[in-house]
């Protein structure tokens, strides 16, 4: 299976939809469309829902993190939500918890950036 990669602008911020698996074979396509959007509409946040993600290996822990450290020289914040309990684990496990923000669901995320629903 692919990556299904869903870009959404609202307000500030860039919501990113991931529906498949984020592997090596995909993780450069999110890298491209997350910069490229971000750059087109001057965008400093991103809400990454990770709902539909059905895996996601190292590299995909990289492209988040590339992203994540991206953000942060914009002064803005990166947010995850609706994340599976097998892919919370490799967040856990690699430590991006301590860094990235998580929300239950995407509404909280957009609250926590400060953009009503």
């Amino acid at each position: 299976m692919s990556l299904l990669i869903d870009l959404e602008k609202r307000d500030s911020v860039l919501c990113v939809r991931l529906e498949g698996e984020l592997d090596h074979h995909t993780a450069m396509e999110l890298r491209e469309q997350v910069d490229t959007a971000l750059k087109k509409h001057h965008l400093t946040h991103v809400l990454l829902n990770l709902e539909h993600l059905s895996f996601m290996d190292s590299s995909g822990l990289g492209v988040i993190l590339g992203r994540y450290k991206l953000v942060q020289t914009l002064g803005g914040e990166m947010v995850v939500c609706s994340i599976s309990p097998q892919i919370k684990r490799l967040f856990e496990m690699s430590g991006l918890f301590k860094i990235v923000r998580f929300a239950s669901n995407e509404t909280d995320a957009l609250l926590v950036l400060g953009v009503a629903s």
